[in-house]
């Protein structure tokens, strides 16, 4: 219980800091704004300070800056001719605070695995455990096919034990490779228990092959870094690799959308990774807060209405036509894109939460 508590936590203090960008962005420019708010729906605490309304409201899936000019309180008298009004000041400075948000995630991001790697070392691979664990699935492959998913382990291959460390991976390769268009059982481990998987590997210049990225089973270790220099370039080249990996996966919701929605994930499938990773340590906590932080950036920076990217596109058009778009054009597609992403929020949180296993057990499945 209490690791899904911190879980709740970190990614509550994630749309915090998200929040907090756009909020200083403005802030710093002399921009007025209006209020600063976490979660959606009736306020269950506020506290005003300096004409800006500090909230905690009721659905905890998001948060939002607000300001003078985009809000109907008609307690509120707004002068639409202030100049510290966001509407009222140029392109770039409304840019800026579009984008601080998404900055702001991406930095928190590098600075916790710079902390990652101050406190407990950097990663020097991983201590032994049984089983070989299923990283990631390509679309329209062997694996996918198969129904395998990202974080399932398999722990035996036609029967034989796998054991652990790189043995195991290279034992299961081996016999991938060695059985090309030949059905393939393969012991599985997930959130459901034990299964047996069947797969068909793809043959490839005579050998097979799943389309799946593999790991040894077992607990990261670390080493004290050398000095300054590998410390930092350690803590880079994870952010690089969680970034890129990331920009991959959304990419491919595109490319091959049917096999990639199968794997997406909502705030409860989030929440219950964050507590497994919890109940590991401090050094995987670490990494949950940075790789949730770095796919808050990467999905607010997609060109969807009511998400960052979205805005940034609206503020470009606006650019390239060389006055403001019609408000009721704008207001539309942002009211629009904002009741898809929360639907879409609310059928992923009711898909995750039938997939844990205490309630599928009540369900009888």
């Amino acid at each position: 219980m209490i690791s899904v508590v911190v879980a709740v936590a970190v990614l509550g203090a994630l749309i915090a800091v998200h929040e907090a960008g756009h909020f200083l962005a403005a802030r710093w420019q002399g921009i007025k704004v209006s209020s600063f708010s976490i979660g959606f729906g009736p306020v269950l605490f506020q506290h005003q300070r300096d004409g800006v309304q500090y909230a905690l409201r009721a659905i905890p899936m998001g948060g939002f800056v607000a300001f003078p000019d985009d809000t109907d309180d008609e307690e509120r008298e707004v002068n639409p001719a202030d100049p510290d009004l966001l509407g009222n000041r140029p392109l770039p400075q409304r840019a800026a605070v579009i984008v601080a948000g998404v900055l702001a995630n991406l930095l928190l991001a590098w600075v916790v695995l710079l902390a990652q790697g101050a406190v407990y070392g950097i990663p020097d691979g991983i201590s032994t455990g049984q089983g070989v664990v299923i990283m990631g699935v390509s679309p329209d492959s062997a694996a996918a096919s198969a129904g395998l998913s990202p974080g399932e382990k398999v722990i035996a291959v036609d029967g034989h034990p796998l054991g652990g460390g790189d043995a195991a991976v290279q034992h299961l390769i081996t016999a991938i490779q060695t059985h090309p268009a030949a059905p393939l059982p393969l012991l599985v481990e997930g959130r459901d228990g034990e299964r047996t998987v069947m797969v068909t590997p793809s043959p490839h210049s005579g050998m097979g092959r799943i389309g799946a990225t593999l790991q040894p089973s077992g607990m990261s270790r670390y080493r004290p870094a050398r000095g300054p220099s590998e410390w930092i370039a350690a803590g880079s080249r994870s952010f690089w690799q969680i970034a890129s990996q990331t920009v991959a996966g959304y990419a491919s919701l595109v490319t091959h959308f049917q096999a990639t929605a199968q794997n997406m994930g909502g705030p409860v499938r989030i929440v219950e990774m964050g507590a497994k990773l919890t109940q590991q340590g401090g050094a995987s906590l670490l990494f949950f807060t940075a790789l949730i932080s770095i796919n808050l950036a990467v999905l607010n920076a997609l060109p969807l209405p009511a998400l960052d990217g979205g805005q940034l596109l609206l503020l470009l058009c606006e650019g390239f036509r060389g006055q403001p778009l019609p408000e009721r054009f704008t207001v539309t597609v942002t009211n629009v894109g904002f009741s898809l992403l929360i639907g879409l929020v609310g059928v992923l949180m009711v898909h995750d939460t039938l997939q844990l296993n205490v309630v599928r057990q009540w369900m009888g499945n």
